[in-house]
């Protein structure tokens, strides 16, 4: 028997349990796997995988598939555009395959290309979904704001020469805060059938020459946050009042938004997840 601990949470008090589960139940068992993958999108047509460019999703696929000895597709918590990054995306997969979870990670980095890592492993049950389970998603954008443009965060950043006032941008964010309709935020492309979303919180902070904006929200639209920013740009640069951004959200319009902000400076930090699953506290709602 092969013996392992497990998760458990009742009436509001979390512990662990030893359990034993038959090997020979293993052999034709299919187990569902979550990974949480760090990326830097630069170089890639986005996550989904393509027929006519280079994904992260068929990058991760033909490693995981490696290991696996068996074809393996996989299940992300939220999809990102070409040039965007990921701190911890989410992903989850069935396999038949026994592997342990240090043996996953190992394995999968070592067929992955450099710009690609897995982070952690987790054994989940079958309820797991690593897109229709996360209740939240974060993302975060950075403008890097100087005359001079950046040579070695590049790759990360989105650089902007005009001097952005940072308070009237936080104010003017405030105002999207809660369940609205983003329709003025998406892009032509979105596929959603709903432009209704709930955002939780954002904020905007400035150290030095370096602006940072988070934002968290049950689920986006395509190009979502790239738009918001690219709204916010235009007063931090006193071109627009703090008052736009509200009017823009209740005009439900895209033509009047701001444009769309470069990828560069968009990383999806992480999807999160109810404590029952036993994920890494990073992805965990507390």
């Amino acid at each position: 028997y092969l013996w392992f601990w497990t998760r458990i949470s009742r009436d509001q008090h979390v512990g662990w349990r030893l359990q034993k589960l038959d090997p020979e139940r293993l052999k034709s068992a299919t187990m569902r796997i979550a990974l949480g993958i760090e990326y830097d999108g630069t170089d890639f047509c986005g996550w989904q995988r393509l027929s006519h460019g280079p994904s992260v999703q068929a990058a991760v696929e033909q490693a995981l598939s490696f290991v696996a000895d068996e074809t393996i597709e996989v299940t992300c918590a939220g999809r990102t555009d070409s040039g965007v990054h990921a701190l911890c995306q989410v992903i989850h997969f069935d396999t038949t395959a026994q592997r342990s979870e240090r043996g996953w990670i190992l394995g999968a980095n070592s067929n992955l290309p450099p710009s690609v890592a897995v982070r952690w492993a987790k054994l989940v049950p079958d309820e797991f979904h690593a897109r229709f389970g996360a209740v939240a998603r974060r993302y975060r954008y950075v403008i890097v704001n100087r005359a001079v443009r950046p040579a070695l965060e590049g790759r990360f950043v989105t650089w902007e020469r005009a001097r952005l006032d940072a308070d009237p941008m936080r104010e003017a964010a405030q105002s999207l805060i809660g369940e609205h309709d983003f329709n003025a935020f998406r892009s032509v492309a979105c596929q959603a059938n709903t432009s209704m979303r709930n955002v939780h919180e954002i904020t905007l902070e400035r150290v030095r020459d370096r602006i940072e904006i988070q934002i968290q929200a049950n689920a986006f639209l395509h190009h979502m946050v790239r738009n918001i920013v690219g709204s916010l740009l235009p007063i931090g640069r006193g071109e627009r009042p703090v008052e736009w951004m509200a009017e823009l959200l209740r005009g439900k319009d895209r033509k009047r938004a701001g444009a769309t902000a470069p990828a560069t400076g968009l990383s999806f930090l992480f999807p999160l997840y109810p404590d029952k699953f036993g994920l890494p506290e990073e992805v965990t709602l507390r």
